[in-house]
């Protein structure tokens, strides 16, 4: 037989090679000058564990291709493939035909120029890498298959399989290919960390990710997929364990993706593959390997952990109504001390490229931000992934907008994640993330931690910054995180403010701790809450620590000027799209600001000044302990957000707005479980100032409490 090969690449060549060995004629075309010198000078070498051999072989530049063609393989990458076929046309004779021995489905490409009668496809999953000029590694022996476009197995395909190595013929080719097409998303994935193959598919965290890109890839076979080398497409989960086998036994360790991004530093199939495939999964990877072809990136562990966090965002965070959006290879410094650390922000902080979306529809059609606000800036600084906007109630005012739906509790779907930064929580809690960014006038960051088991973290007032953040209460509006546990949530709260993390945390017997008096007695707080709380205290008793009771009057007194300067604030600030527009507002909300409007600037400034007055001493009720404890909220998730204006929505925030007007860092961790299986939270705070101070303690209450961690509901 006589053969052209177009591309003499690490297929084509291996292929090329081979049949030149069992006395074949084959001419390479390849454009890479020094390998057609090297070939033409000392043959072709194919080493590895296979075997080791050379031929001497023919190769020519594209230039120098002949006019006239009969039997042609093509062999290079998939965005070559348009420059392949051109070379093609008019060349091939009225008898010929093309073989490809591609990845990808470029037969579309190819049958464009040469006709699809005149076209034949194959799969080729044996390893292999170009070493040098001259030089290919033929890593491995696998599937190789032959079938025409159409199914029915040919005299032409039988010639071929006879003169090709390992060749097999076939009449389901497509299904072949569409399988490859879901191992190689697999592939790809891995590509962007730094793992072997056989790692990257045997590690069990990245397993969720694997399974969830091939079965996306499946999900589009127009055809049934076929099986081959262990990957069986009715069996992913098993094949996983084939495939690590299977490249385990190969000397090819990483994929050719990885090789052209890392060693050979050249463009990649990648844009080939997005445009072949749709589908969330491999456009994330598509786009992490995009970047790392920049330049961006490298590839390392950090892209396939991201890659991982966008699999769980599709698949527990959805569901939940948690995500606005996902940004696919976030920019970010390329280390610093959250390199890696994949956060999600909510949808109220300016994100670059993003509209500020606010839980309302209006918005979230508005023109993009053009800048980070800074504490996101801050995060790519660090190094963090900033990957998601969450979802959260409309404006952060405590109510829904009905086009936008409610975020779910991630214990129990059934149930509300609470507001307004439920969309963080829900993340958090479902496992998703291990940081979410969320905003808190009056408890929304605290009160969401405490129905998801998640912390919640508010620190002192502008401890992070506001600009870029939309407002409601400017006086008490912070900036905070909700986090796996304490020391995920310290560990941004460092690296954005540049604070000591100590070494060491204190012993229990050197924590004083307030209780204020009646925080537990009061009507509204549902028995299993506050058994919750009795409980955590009597284990931080026996651990050591003194537990006081402390007079919180001053807190009553000075929390007799919230409301009027909370809804004065909020008209301030929405006043003029209220009046010009009140239908862009859901008619909770609606109804919040306009009362807004009845408290008059007098009002508003004689509320102030009583604030003013009444600060110090609300102030000195920290002073008397290290940290105050309390609920935090009275009830466990309800099933929807109650309104703030409504007796429910009163009460829900009646233990964490206090350190709102104070600007004291309050935080929440879980304590418990209710009976029917929702976390019960538990509140700890500090004088102004003492975040960090705060953070160590609640580190110890933490491991003081030891709470059972479970699995949330949704899978």
């Amino acid at each position: 037989m006589q053969l052209t090969i177009i591309g003499a690449g690490a297929i084509g060549g291996t292929i090329g090679a081979h049949l030149i060995r069992s006395g074949h004629e084959v001419l390479f075309c390849d454009v890479d000058p020094a390998h057609v010198e090297a070939i033409n000078r000392d043959g072709l070498t194919i080493s590895g564990p296979v075997e080791n051999f050379s031929v001497a072989a023919r190769a020519v530049l594209p230039k120098d291709l002949p006019e006239s063609l009969h039997r042609v393989a093509v062999a290079v990458k998939s965005h070559h493939t348009g420059n392949a076929a051109e070379l093609l046309r008019g060349r091939l004779a009225d008898d010929g035909y093309v073989v490809s021995f591609q990845n990808g489905l470029t037969s579309d490409t190819l049958a464009a120029v040469v006709g699809p009668e005149r076209l034949i496809v194959s799969f080729v999953n044996f390893g292999a890498d170009v070493l040098g000029p001259g030089q290919i590694m033929q890593g491995n022996i696998g599937a190789f298959r032959v079938g025409e476009l159409n199914g029915p197995i040919t005299p032409r395909v039988r010639e071929l399989v006879a003169a090709l190595p390992y060749a097999e013929a076939t009449d389901n080719i497509l299904g072949f290919l569409w399988g490859k097409e879901a191992y190689g998303a697999m592939l790809y994935a891995g590509a962007v960390s730094d793992l072997s193959i056989a790692d990257s598919l045997e590690q069990p965290q990245w397993r969720p990710l694997m399974l969830a890109i091939a079965r996306e890839v499946l999900a589009q076979a127009p055809v049934a997929p076929e099986s081959f080398d262990g990957f069986d497409p009715d069996d992913l989960e098993g094949s996983l364990d084939r495939l690590v086998a299977f490249n385990r036994g190969s000397a090819k360790s990483h994929s050719g993706i990885y090789r052209d991004l890392m060693v050979r530093k050249r463009k990649t199939e990648v844009t080939d593959l997005m445009n072949d495939l749709a589908g969330p999964l491999t456009t994330y990877a598509g786009r992490l390997i995009q970047s790392i072809e920049r330049g961006e990136r490298t590839c390392e562990v950090a892209n396939l952990e991201l890659l991982a966090g966008y699999e769980r965002a599709e698949r527990l965070g959805r569901p939940l109504d948690a995500v606005v959006t996902l940004f696919p290879a976030p920019l970010r410094a390329p280390d610093g001390p959250l390199h890696g650390v994949q956060v999600a922000v909510k949808d109220i902080i300016d994100i670059n490229g993003h509209p500020r979306g606010s839980g309302n529809p209006v918005a979230m059609r508005s023109a993009p931000a053009v800048a980070d606000a800074p504490v996101v800036a801050a995060l790519r600084e660090a190094g963090a992934d900033v990957f998601a906007a969450t979802a959260l109630l409309e404006y952060a005012a405590g109510a829904l907008h009905p086009e936008v739906p409610e975020t779910r509790n991630p214990y129990d779907p059934k149930r509300t994640a609470g507001g307004s930064s439920g969309g963080s929580a829900a993340l958090v809690g479902a496992g998703v993330c291990s940081v979410a960014l969320g905003t808190d006038t009056g408890g929304s960051i605290r009160i969401p931690a405490h129905y998801c088991a998640t912390v919640g973290f508010k620190p002192s007032y502008g401890a992070l910054p506001l600009e870029g953040v939309q407002a409601l209460s400017p006086t008490f509006d912070h900036v905070g995180l909700l986090g796996r546990d304490i020391a995920a949530t310290r560990q941004v709260f460092s690296a954005l403010t540049g604070s000591t993390v100590p070494d060491t945390e204190p012993a229990g017997r050197q924590l004083r701790i307030g209780l204020v008096s009646g925080d537990l007695d009061r009507p509204d707080l549902e028995p299993e809450v506050a058994s919750a709380v009795s409980n955590a205290v009597a284990l931080l008793q026996k651990a050591g620590c003194t537990v006081v009771e402390v007079d919180g009057g001053a807190f009553d007194r000075i929390g007799e000027t919230f409301e009027d300067i909370l809804l004065y604030e909020a008209w301030q600030v929405h006043q003029a799209g209220v009046s010009t527009s009140p239908s862009d507002y859901g008619p909770e909300t609606l109804r919040l600001l306009q009362a807004g409007s009845a408290v008059s600037e007098l009002t508003y400034q004689q509320a102030m000044q009583r604030r003013a007055e009444l600060l110090p001493a609300a102030v000195a009720v920290y002073d008397a302990v290290d940290i105050l404890l309390s609920p935090a909220a009275p009830f466990t998730a309800p099933v929807t957000t109650p309104p703030v204006d409504t007796s429910e929505g009163e009460s829900e925030g009646s233990y964490t707005a206090i350190h709102n007007m104070t600007g004291a860092p309050a935080l929440v961790l879980p304590c418990g479980w209710s009976g029917d299986g929702l976390p019960i939270g538990l509140q700890l705070a500090a004088g102004p100032g003492s975040d960090e101070a705060l953070l160590t303690a609640a580190a110890f209450v933490e491991a003081t409490l030891n709470v059972e961690r479970r699995p949330p509901a949704v899978q």
